[in-house]
């Protein structure tokens, strides 16, 4: 991976790393497993394969930056999401995947501030479980037009962003 693009984009986005895109990610292997457990991260035992799932948000995200880049897991070396993709085949330009980034950061930003508003303030979660927590934590009663107003715009916030997500790092 040229590791000037992944200076220029990945430190500024974290996405991958921080519960935005993935609930999890799969192991490699059980000392994969070992090693991560060994470090204070989270691994969960997995149905499907032999490796176990790494948690996200992942405890080794520290801002934008992994704390453990040196040790990462084979999932995290190997992985580039399609913009990183595009901007490696020339498709789209560093500025434009810079501004790409800053668009999610903001819409990510304006669902987690709307979850706190509606009561979930367990960071620990992904984003998507986060946001459904929060939904079904706050049930409108009939003579809450502020509680229904707020949910529905969590709701479009973050279909706003799932698509955003699928589109720009996730693909088909």
């Amino acid at each position: 991976m040229n590791s000037n693009l992944t200076d220029t984009l990945c430190t500024d986005c974290g996405l991958c790393c921080d519960g935005s895109l993935f609930a999890d990610v799969e192991l490699a292997s059980r000392d994969e497993t070992s090693a991560l457990e060994v470090m204070g991260l989270e691994v969960e035992e997995a149905e499907t394969n032999a490796g176990g799932l790494l948690l996200q948000p992942c405890r080794a995200l520290k801002g934008r930056r992994c704390s453990i880049y040196p040790y990462r897991p084979d999932c995290c070396r190997t992985f580039e999401c399609r913009l990183l993709q595009e901007v490696k085949l020339g498709v789209v330009g560093v500025d434009r995947a810079k501004a790409k980034i800053a668009e999610a950061l903001q819409q990510i930003h304006r669902v987690k501030k709307l979850v706190v508003q509606l009561g979930n303030w367990d960071e620990s979660l992904p984003l998507k479980e986060r946001c459904e927590e929060a939904l079904a934590l706050s049930n409108p009663g009939p003579e809450d037009p502020e509680l229904d107003r707020k949910r529905t715009g969590l709701q479009a916030a973050m279909n706003s962003v799932e698509r955003l997500i699928q589109e720009t790092f996730l693909g088909n």
